[in-house]
């Protein structure tokens, strides 16, 4: 209520689709599908947004004529509005796929109201109500529409940093018969000597009034309030384009008077074809138009029940509180797509990707699976191959779809790719996270998915590297580290290790709780992996000399890298044994490596030191960047070495472990023993501090 008393503030729109659309209180906004590459209105930071409600996205001009006096009405227009008592409500559903914008002028007794929402076949659905709330019938003429829209094709960069040149190549045309609007880009923007196509539009047709006019840009806006003729536009060029319709109507007491504008972005020739022929039943496209809506509000609301996102209490906020939880860690880190029924398809798809040589041997019997599968019968028939690299790929696959890359634009180092079907139209399992948000989001699903636990505990340790730590990304084809840009002042190497050990541990009591035996039995089984990230950990000694440059990147290393990605697939990423095999290992020593690393770096009496030049957003302050000690790991740390003495306790066969980690462990535990009888109450020495992190530092570097 009252947000015209309010500070500006940014709200996101949700759909089941590839939709986004960031859009700030004051009304100004972005949208588009997929990607910002893909945009409706130009993507530019959250402040541009708040501020440029008057020339971006929803535009509304009312001439009011009431007892034979005449009024003007800006809607949403702070600085037009002065002479009037205005009321602004925003109001968004449970669901968070419809949000409603209202504006209530007093003195004149009408309320506007719009509320955007979404359709996968449609696009964006702009649904508009003028209502009179007075006991007297008023005519209005009324302008209303989008302005700014981008052409389809426009490079984000170029509309970035050049939108003047973009404005040159913009081309808006209006099929007057259908009410429909394109707005393409002459040609592709280049500056080459070579011919450049523009074969999509971004289209905008609207849906209520009967044979109203169309203006493709603002130039006769200023003739409306001067009460001069306007006339539709049919085309127009090197202009920024806009749909504004231009109606004359009598709203009689008590009524309301309702409208909708319908945009979609990247329309080859042949659905604006479709479009055009589809509109001259306006009431069928109407229909279809709201069925569409609905079933993606049905959509998005099964895929959230299927992930606990629906609670019923007492308490309306505690519920809608939960669900919002629950829909951003979906958003973020997907959700699994068909409960413990797994796709033969993807899964074969997906071991191409990774393994080349593993897909060769096995593709054929792969084939006479069933397509849809279940979990318990998928890892029965993977056991049954009897062959270890395979069982590492499965024991890792992990069927999600819905997530996406976080990022907007008040996070403009982040971006966002909301790719849920591939070309052909077919739903795509992906996800893709930064390493410190994916697995917290996995870990609040996989409660929702029990059985999926352990899968993801085997995608989490294939990714750690052999010296303990991780890379910053995962995704659906793989790894991916970051390399420096000298131009990019976000662009910078190092380990995001923070909250390493703690999700890791989640998960592990997740998996204790829910399936008891299930990681005894894993403890010996040699089917996880090293990462092969081409970052090099500098050694004690050099750490010493410049603390806060504590990693290099290995320029060859990454070259042989690519090579071998070439050869086989995403594994060529990992560590490789001589035969060219990923080296695999089994998950006792895939969870000691990350205690003997952390314990590389502990500092008597004070923590974890923090060495991996990359911030720790879990420790003082939200952000202690690349260097400190933690002393949230070190608490952490210490519960998980009480897991893991509770989960090895009982275990009496020989283990087998890599010579490198034997070793690590044998000196760690030797600087240890000899530390103990010295902690006998009384304070420790600054010597004896340094002297055991030089120790631990040695035997972690070697």
């Amino acid at each position: 209520r009252n947000v015209q008393s309010m500070a500006p503030f940014f709200v996101s729109l949700i759909s089941d689709s590839d939709h986004w659309l960031f859009v700030s209180s004051t009304g100004g906004l972005t949208a588009g599908r997929v990607s910002p590459e893909t945009a409706l209105f130009p993507y530019a930071p959250v402040d541009v947004i708040h501020e440029n409600v008057s020339n971006t996205g929803c535009k509304t001009l009312l001439k009011v004529k009431r007892n034979g006096q005449d009024f003007k009405w800006d809607a949403f227009n702070k600085d037009f509005n002065h002479q009037y008592q205005i009321t602004q409500n925003l109001y968004k559903n449970i669901l968070g796929d419809k949000i409603c914008f209202e504006e209530i002028n007093h003195d004149l007794s009408l309320a506007f109201r719009y509320t955007w929402t979404t359709s996968d076949e449609f696009g964006f659905c702009r649904q508009c109500e003028l209502q009179n709330l007075s006991e007297e019938d008023i005519s209005v003429e009324l302008i209303d529409g989008l302005q700014n829209v981008l052409p389809a094709g426009t490079p984000r960069f170029t509309q970035t940093v050049s939108s003047n040149l973009v404005d040159a190549y913009k081309w808006s045309e209006l099929n007057q018969p259908s009410g429909l609007a394109m707005f393409t880009l002459y040609s592709g923007i280049t500056d080459r000597a070579e011919p450049s196509e523009s074969l999509k539009a971004n289209t905008i047709f609207s849906l209520g009034f009967d044979s109203p006019k169309v203006l493709l840009c603002t130039a006769q806006l200023e003739k409306f309030w001067r009460n001069a003729d306007i006339s539709t536009e049919l085309e127009k060029r090197g202009v920024r384009g806009a749909y504004l319709v231009n109606v004359e109507f009598v709203l009689a007491a008590k009524q309301s008077k309702k409208w909708q504008l319908v945009a979609n972005v990247e329309q080859s020739q042949t659905q604006v074809s479709a479009l055009i022929q589809s509109l001259s039943d306006q009431n069928k496209v109407s229909a279809a138009l709201f069925d569409s809506i609905s079933c993606g509000s049905d959509a998005l609301a099964r895929i959230m029940a299927a992930s606990d996102g629906f609670q019923l209490t007492n308490e309306e906020n505690v519920v809608v509180h939960h669900y919002a939880n629950t829909l951003f860690n979906n958003l973020r880190g997907g959700v699994f797509d068909n409960q413990y029924t797994l796709s033969a398809k993807d899964f074969i798809a997906t071991l191409q990707t990774f393994n080349v040589n593993v897909y060769n041997r096995h593709v054929k019997r792969l084939s006479q699976l069933p397509e849809q599968i279940s979990l318990q019968d998928f890892s029965s028939a993977i056991s049954s191959i009897n062959d270890q690299q395979l069982e590492r790929l499965a024991a890792e696959y992990l069927p999600i779809t819905f997530g996406r890359r976080h990022g907007d634009p008040s996070r403009p180092w982040n971006q966002f790719e909301i790719k849920l079907k591939d070309d052909a139209g077919h739903r795509l399992l992906s996800y893709q996270g930064n390493w410190r948000d994916i697995f917290q989001n996995w870990e609040a699903l996989t409660f929702s998915y029990p059985e999926f636990i352990e899968c993801v505990i085997a995608k989490f340790v294939n990714a750690s590297t052999i010296d303990g730590y991780n890379p910053y990304r995962i995704t659906k084809g793989g790894i991916d580290w970051e390399v420096e840009e000298p131009d990019d002042p976000w662009s910078y190497i190092g380990y995001w290790g923070d909250h390493q050990i703690i999700y890791l541990l989640k998960m592990l009591e997740l998996s204790k709780q829910f399936h008891p035996e299930l990681l005894a039995q894993l403890l010996n089984k040699s089917i996880f992996s090293y990462a092969n990230v081409p970052y090099r950990i500098k050694s004690f000694d050099d750490m010493l000399v410049n603390a806060k440059s504590t990693v290099t990147y290995d320029e060859a290393s990454a070259e042989r890298i690519a090579e071998k990605v070439e050869q086989i697939g995403a594994d060529g990423k990992l560590i490789l044994d001589k035969n060219g095999d990923v080296y695999q290992v089994n998950l006792l020593e895939k969870l000691l490596v990350p205690l003997l690393c952390k314990l590389g770096n502990l500092v008597v009496d004070g923590g974890i030191w923090l060495n991996a030049q990359r911030p720790e957003w879990n420790d003082a302050n939200n952000a202690l960047v690349g260097q400190g000690l933690s002393m949230v790991t070190l608490n952490y740390l210490r519960r998980y070495v009480c897991f893991f003495q509770d989960l090895i306790k009982d275990q009496t066969d020989t283990t087998e472990l890599s010579y490198e980690v034997a070793l690590w462990l044998k000196e760690t535990a030797e600087v240890l023993q000899k530390l103990c009888p010295q902690l006998n109450g009384s304070p420790v020495s600054d010597t004896l501090r340094f002297d055991v992190l030089r120790d631990l530092g040695q035997a972690a570097w070697k």
